[in-house]
């Protein structure tokens, strides 16, 4: 079909059902083909979490000018509008279907991954219109595919006009944002004094640790990571060069070959993290579970889209959730080893996937030597720490102090709303109710490398992090404009926020412990009685408030 053709909703849907992934943008309709779902530099989740919605502000909010100038050759058409608007479908990856090769054949059939969870109930947790997954342990191939019904949305308290008009208020905020310049790198005056810290911090843990004094290397070395990495996350969303492979070559000397961390793991995690903010079953930044659970939702046992496997609520989560507010900070200082094995997860993976990623084999290559090299400089760092005790100690000092930068990462969401309001929910609507700034000082702002304006930087990801305070100011605006809410707080308080919410799911988990003993105790009470009346016996018949069943069976 050419590009003047006309798509009716149904028509969208049932390409839908095929197996097309169909993503409308500025009213073209795009069939995105096998061979770039499978390459697509963000991952191809990025991708399906949006076939059937209207992606304009996600598409042009993560791609640079040249990539967008590509887009137009995947129209195969423009789509019926209602009243200028489309009214989306849900996505078949958020009601567990996915396409997989079929066993012996050489073409992709529907998955039934896993099993839709529809709210019975209108909660902050579980809005009606929220979809949450749960592994579908029948693990069978299901030919017949998602079915129309399983693409309507469920009713949202959202206006699909009103979020039409907050999405086209933030396209022109987005045009203000470019015309003001702040898309350009402030090398000098923004990179500048970066540079020069982490040469600062690099060379005085080299001093502290030719002079043996191992801990106070430690602890720079930590600081000297701590703040590199906010570099590597400019670099991941191309917000330096602008260029992706630039990006991606310097991103991986800074990630993979000095932090030993895989950036390719980064991007694609942070992508889906970016596009599905806060969502219990698709973000895999509020995924933690046995450690932490930030909703009620997630002692539910739900299913990960993203790690393929289901969060379980099993005796150790149990545990662990009981006292998750009062381990918090323990698990924060661990949290870089959890982040390796991401990494290394990740590559190992990449290395038995056929799929060509943009860039090829030579970014998986160069990131493994990258980890390789590493583990030798760093390998050596321990082993001339003289003896056992005190490298263990270098390892866990230096990892320890890069704490901070994780806790200040969660502050951003971990408070924040975890409700899935539905494929109507606008762009800006849904990045300004799950995310939260830090407020901080313009001076001492290079503590959280200026990601503490997390609200302007999930509205543009690409800006460059020097420029987010000048685009923050515009951003208030537009949401008092717009009458949404942009939420702040202060370090501290943000810190309360995060473990009021901690809290607050770990009494729910006491408050199902306290029920399933009261639930084991009626059913072995029932289970006496049955017994007492078997013997003929009688609630009278208790022996010091035994039952009679019991006594009669301990004397045999």
């Amino acid at each position: 079909m050419g590009a003047t053709t006309l798509w009716t909703r149904d028509q969208v849907a049932a390409r839908i059902l095929t197996g097309d992934t169909l993503i409308v943008y500025h009213g073209h309709l795009l069939n995105i083909p096998k061979k770039w779902l499978d390459a697509h530099p963000g991952g191809s989740l990025a991708l399906l979490h949006y076939v059937g919605r209207d992606a304009t502000d996600e598409i042009e909010a993560n791609h640079q000018d040249d990539t967008l100038k590509l887009i137009p050759r995947y129209s195969i058409g423009r789509v019926e509008l209602t009243d200028g608007v489309w009214a989306p479908f849900v996505p078949p990856i958020m009601t567990g279907w996915v396409r997989r090769r079929a066993s012996g054949a050489n073409h992709d059939v529907w998955f039934k991954e896993a099993l839709e969870v529809y709210s019975t109930e209108d909660t902050k947790f579980t809005p009606s219109s929220s979809i949450l997954l749960k592994e579908n342990t029948a693990h069978t191939t299901d030919l017949s595919g998602p079915s129309l019904a399983s693409l309507q949305p469920p009713p949202t308290p959202l206006s699909l006009k009103q979020q039409a008009r907050q999405s086209a208020a933030y396209r022109k905020l987005h045009k203000r944002i470019i015309d003001a310049g702040l898309y350009k790198t402030r090398y000098f005056t923004g990179y500048g004094p970066e540079v020069a810290r982490y040469l600062l911090l690099a060379s005085t843990s080299a001093y502290a640790y030719s002079h043996s004094w191992f801990i106070a290397s430690a602890i720079f070395l930590g600081l000297f990571w701590h703040q590199l990495v906010f570099t590597a996350h400019d670099l991941g969303h191309m917000g330096v060069t602008h260029n992706w492979t630039y990006d991606r070559i310097i991103a991986t000397i800074i990630a993979d070959y000095i932090g030993g961390l895989s950036i390719g793991w980064w991007v694609q995690n942070h992508n889906v993290h970016h596009l599905v903010t806060n969502h219990p079953t698709h973000d895999p930044d509020i995924e933690h579970m046995p450690f932490f659970a930030i909703s009620p939702a997630f002692l539910d046992s739900l299913w990960s889209s993203y790690y393929k496997r289901t969060m379980k609520l099993d005796a150790f989560a149990k545990f662990l959730l009981r006292v998750q507010h009062k381990i918090f900070y323990l698990v924060m200082a661990f949290a870089r080893f959890n982040l390796y094995a991401n990494s290394y997860t990740y590559l190992y993976q990449k290395a038995f996937d056929t799929k060509r990623a943009r860039g090829g084999w030579w970014a998986w290559r160069m990131e493994v030597a990258g980890i390789a090299f590493f583990w030798v400089w760093f390998g050596r760092v321990l082993y001339g720490c003289g003896s056992w005790q005190m490298a263990l100690a270098y390892l866990l000092v230096s990892h320890a102090v890069t704490s901070p930068l994780h806790v200040q990462i969660v502050l951003s969401h971990f408070s924040m709303p975890t409700g899935d309001l539905g494929p109507v929910e606008s762009f800006p609507h849904r990045q300004m109710r799950t995310t939260t700034d830090v407020i901080c000082a313009e001076p001492i702002e290079f503590i959280h490398g200026g990601l503490h304006l997390q609200v302007t930087h999930h509205l543009f990801p690409r800006l460059p992090r020097h420029n987010l305070r000048r685009a923050s100011a515009l951003v208030k605006q537009f949401a008092k404009e717009e009458g949404l809410t942009y939420a702040e707080f202060g370090f501290v308080d943000g810190n309360f926020e995060v473990l009021d919410t901690l809290r607050h799911v770990a009494e729910q988990v006491k408050i199902m412990g306290t029920v399933a003993k009261v639930e084991a105790k009626e059913a072995i009470e029932k289970k006496m009685d049955a017994t007492d009346a078997r013997f003929g016996l009688g609630g009278k018949d208790k022996v010091n408030g035994v039952h009679a069943s019991r006594v009669i069976e301990t004397t045999f």
